[in-house]
């Protein structure tokens, strides 16, 4: 869980997609804050005009920590509230869509005066006693797919009008159309290795757009591209990067579906989508010196995930099926053969831990309910 440095009163910057739950997370955290919300459309021209203005929405004596809501709409606050950091010693929470969107504009993102924290789905451990492995491939693990009577019409209003807005608010690509079918062509390489180019033909956009679709989805964090990890490799490696939405449900909503399509596929996607977020949120909020990365050599070995850095080499392969064959295990057996000292762990469908020549088979609902049995 999330765990914000509230005792050193540092401001901080709350990134994570919409959905997620960091309004939720903050209005429970800091009861007491002054919230301003810059999807309130009055607040929004207030700011965006003049944003010197922000001084004056400040109560006198409010002493306690202000929150400003989708900071991204109006950038330029941002230097207005690095002086009131400076003179007034104000205490913010900034939240927002992406660091990297508000970098690429050049803005001040406050010179190191406020950490950065990002917010992720919930996890097995925050759903506790009501997560499900079964409904969270399925649907995923944005917060609102618990209370909603339809989560998946949550899920495909979610698709439809939050990306779209949120691309529109971009505004790095005029043609939604062209967009839209990319999100498709893209749903196509979850938890696979991504060719952009062969992504760009279905389309119909050349490449350099192609990346543009790519780096937007990564600025608004919809998706992750996992690097190849190639520390010391004894083998030759592919070069392509592994590609994820950034939600089990969310990739459903938008992968297409026909009576060509093996259910276990997706299923198996999903599932791999799920560990991924999980073992990105575990990571982040633990605050470990690991960085995610995929292996996978040009004869086609693979593992899954690679965690790697100060807290250690963890090696993760995920498999839906409850029984596991030896073939399951070759990638791992590999990876293990050129790293010694990693820690090989297979999640799978199943009930039971097992042993297996050095390999730790861990059932996956387990896992995700103690994120520790897999990185410790």
């Amino acid at each position: 869980m999330l765990e914000a440095p509230v005792e050193t009163g540092q401001s901080f910057f709350l990134f994570g997609p919409r959905g997620t739950g960091k309004t939720t997370w903050i209005r429970q955290r800091f009861p007491n804050a002054l919230y301003l919300d810059l999807l309130d459309h009055a607040l929004y021209l207030d700011l965006l005009t003049r944003p010197h203005r922000l001084r004056e929405l400040i109560p006198p004596r409010h002493d306690d920590w202000i929150v400003l809501d989708e900071v991204q709409r109006v950038p330029l606050v941002l230097n207005e509230v690095h002086r009131l950091i400076e003179t007034e010693r104000r205490r913010f929470i900034l939240t927002g869509s992406s660091a990297r969107s508000l970098r690429r504009r050049g803005v001040n993102l406050l010179a190191g005066r406020a950490r950065t924290h990002h917010l992720y789905p919930l996890t097995a451990v925050e759903a506790g006693a009501d997560f499900s492995l079964e409904r969270a491939v399925v649907h995923g693990q944005l917060p609102s797919v618990y209370t909603q009577p339809d989560p998946d019409g949550y899920l495909a209003s979610y698709v439809e009008s939050y990306l779209r807005q949120e691309v529109i608010e971009e505004g790095r690509t005029r043609n939604l159309a062209a967009f839209g079918r990319f999100l498709e062509s893209a749903s196509f390489s979850q938890a696979a290795l991504l060719n952009v180019a062969e992504v760009a033909r279905d389309v119909g956009v050349d490449r350099k757009t192609a990346v543009a679709y790519f780096d937007l989805l990564e600025d608004l964090l919809i998706a992750t591209r996992v690097p190849i990890f190639t520390r010391r490799a004894g083998r030759r490696m592919t070069a392509h990067p592994k590609f994820f939405l950034f939600d089990a449900g969310v990739y459903r909503t938008i992968r297409p579906t026909g009576p060509l399509d093996r259910p276990e596929e997706i299923d198996g996607a999903a599932l791999e989508t799920l560990v991924h977020q999980e073992l990105r949120a575990h990571i982040a909020y633990r605050s470990l010196d690991l960085k995610l990365f995929t292996w996978r050599t040009t004869a086609g070995a693979e593992v899954d995930f690679v965690a790697y850095g100060g807290d250690g080499l963890f090696a993760i392969e995920v498999k839906r099926g409850r029984a596991i064959r030896r073939t399951d295990l070759r990638g791992l057996a590999q990876f293990k053969s050129d790293y010694p000292m990693a820690r090989c762990v297979l999640l799978f469908g199943g009930e039971r831990r097992e042993h297996r020549d050095g390999i730790d088979l861990l059932p996956a609902a387990e896992a995700l309910a103690d994120p520790t049995l897999v990185l410790a």
